[in-house]
């Protein structure tokens, strides 16, 4: 399996509120006006599932597969060009601070990772610094 990892973030909210907001994707509508408009489009959410359209990608839909109370929340594709899991990794730093690093991990044979290496590291990292932004 290959991942690509976010660089940590630190989130200025405990572990607890982050943990809370991330593992219901309904409440991530509220970042729906931080995507860039231009590559994110038809973004849905409910209680379980995420559902994007990405260029060049296409349509995407994540489930929510597993939370482990306020250290991990992990996503799989029910529909993807390329299918991947989703993991957020939550560490505590004070009451009112805590990590975040945003890991994928999907298999791709050696031609089509140097296609999507690049864009995916860098998805990853972008996805990580607008979850570090989210009022908690």
């Amino acid at each position: 399996m290959t991942k690509f990892e976010s660089n940590v973030k630190l989130v200025a909210a405990s572990q607890e509120a982050v943990f809370e907001k991330l593992s219901n994707p309904a409440n991530l509508e509220k970042v729906k006006d931080r995507l860039p408009a231009d590559k994110v489009k038809n973004l849905s959410f409910d209680a379980e599932s995420i559902t994007v359209e990405v260029d060049p990608v296409g349509k995407i839909s994540l489930q929510l597969v597993e939370k482990e109370p306020c250290k991990c929340i992990k996503y799989g594709t029910t529909s993807s060009p390329l299918p991947f899991n989703l993991w957020i990794q939550l560490l505590p730093v004070t009451e009112n601070e805590c990590k975040m690093k945003l890991t994928i991990g999907m298999e791709l044979n050696p031609f089509m990772k140097a296609m999507v290496q690049k864009p995916l590291q860098d998805g990853v990292e972008k996805m990580a610094e607008m979850l570090a932004m989210v009022q908690y």
